[in-house]
């Protein structure tokens, strides 16, 4: 069957553009080796959250004598995976009601690109062609191995792994202290599971503002979590019962023994086999090269997602599909306004361990190094009225601002809660919104959100409640 748009890959930036090329009047289909929603909904975001969740309810019965309450709690490791898988299992079965309601054909098995408008669909040995003038690669990422640290996926593993093991290790070393490698650092420690972190570079969550990187480090140590930073794990010896990693630090190698090392390195694009050499696109640093709005150099193929440049995150990727999809549709007249690039300096990062952290922009190091004059506020959530009355008052919110013009450059938060605020931040970065229109605006009391507004005082010399 022909289609006007093929998609190929169902993660969040796939099942979004296939959405959005449907409203915009487009016969569409996509293409889905293993479950819709992609890494996403089934091995990444949604299920790891829940598990963070389980994590974070943990440690309230823990300290739940500090809010007045007499409780006990035993983790129950099967049951807090189980309840994990299930919330996935949800999630893609909501992406399978959207296909039906946006009369998309959802086509299973592997999908290649085999000539311009044409991709081969491998379901167990069972082919078939599925034509389409505009064809978009969405085929997202895995684990990046490491040579030093190949996976087995039973005691070298991936994050896939690590949301599914059969039975709860009694240590872990986690290589890594990226997003991955924290969040589940922190999941591992709060059911009991003693966690050794290991980083290569001088600091945890190196992309990071380090005040961020520095407040996590307290905290994570606090909570009883080990960290070597500026180490290095140059063997594995999984010959045992368990592992033993041999790491090299400035002080000579030292030995780690755990049941199981979480390999947290990051990701990488999954683009073999999907017909990229055969047709000439081109690649670069392991990615689809596009342009602005997803084009690769052969007419009629886009990227989008994890297996194109830009940040490897599910709002990027969903925002990217949309933007592809509407400079297609206006090319062809369907759709009338002009799409926008997207500006990858304003796109939100967060990280669910506790505390969180949520980021936007540039940091206090890269604002300098660009040049800028600037203006910093340092708010601590020890003197927000709800991280207080919430029994969570780690952290603080840090804006940055431009001195000359008062640009809004960053805002980098740790602590409770403080995902949820981010987005403040980057919807007043794209309405080149001045610190005293934010200052003008009336922030509800009490709420972690004000606590931006309160930054913002500090920075300027206005600051009330400190």
């Amino acid at each position: 069957m022909a289609y006007d748009v093929v998609v190929l890959g169902s993660g969040p930036g796939g099942y979004v553009a296939a959405i959005r090329a449907s409203q915009l009047g487009f016969k569409t289909a996509i293409i889905e080796k293993e479950s819709l929603g992609g890494i996403c909904l089934n091995w990444g975001c949604i299920p790891t959250k829940a598990l963070l969740k389980s994590a974070q309810v943990a440690n309230d019965i823990k300290h739940a004598e500090a809010y007045g309450i007499e409780a006990t709690g035993t983790p129950k490791f099967d049951a807090i995976i189980k309840r994990s898988r299930g919330v996935a299992d949800k999630m893609s079965k909501g992406v399978q009601f959207l296909m039906r309601k946006n009369k998309i054909d959802v086509i299973n098995g592997f999908g290649k690109v085999v000539a311009k408008g044409k991709v081969e669909v491998d379901n167990n040995g069972e082919k078939q062609v599925v034509e389409g003038r505009h064809v978009v690669i969405a085929t997202g990422g895995r684990s990046r191995e490491l040579p030093a640290l190949k996976q087995d996926g039973k005691k070298i593993i991936g994050y896939r792994e690590a949301m599914s093991l059969p039975q709860q290790p009694k240590s872990i070393i986690v290589v890594g202290s990226g997003a991955i490698g924290v969040e589940f650092g922190y999941f591992y420690n709060s059911v009991g599971t003693k966690v050794t972190i290991v980083e290569f570079l001088p600091r945890i969550v190196p992309v990071e503002d380090e005040d961020v990187s520095k407040e996590l480090d307290k905290n994570l140590k606090k909570q009883g979590i080990d960290i070597m930073t500026s180490s290095e794990v140059t063997s594995v010896d999984t010959s045992g019962a368990g592992v033993k990693a041999t790491v090299k630090t400035a002080n000579g190698d030292v030995v780690l023994e755990a049941d199981v090392l979480l390999s947290a390195v990051g990701v990488v694009a999954n683009i073999e086999g999907i017909g990229l050499e055969e047709l000439g696109i081109k690649t670069e640093k392991g990615r689809i090269s596009v342009d602005k709005f997803y084009k690769t150099n052969v007419d009629g193929i886009y990227a989008i997602g994890d297996c194109a440049p830009g940040q490897a995150l599910a709002h990027v990727a969903s925002k990217e599909g949309i933007v592809c999809i509407e400079a297609i549709a206006k090319a062809e007249g369907k759709y009338h306004h002009q799409p926008e690039a997207l500006d990858y300096n304003n796109v939100p990062g967060c990280t669910y361990c506790y505390p969180e952290i949520a980021s936007v922009g540039y940091t206090e190091a890269q604002a300098k190094e660009a040049g800028y004059e600037i203006k910093v506020g340092k708010f601590p959530l020890s003197a927000s009225g709800k991280a207080s009355a919430a029994g969570h008052a780690e952290g603080f919110v840090k804006v940055i601002f431009d001195a000359k013009y008062g640009e809004w450059l960053g805002t980098h938060a740790i602590g409770y809660n403080v995902t949820e605020i981010i987005a403040q931040t980057v919807t007043a970065r794209k309405l080149e919104t001045t610190y005293q229109e934010v200052l003008n605006s009336i922030h509800p009391h009490p709420t972690i959100s004000e606590s931006v507004k309160d930054a913002i005082e500090v920075a300027y010399g206005e600051a009330i409640h400190l």
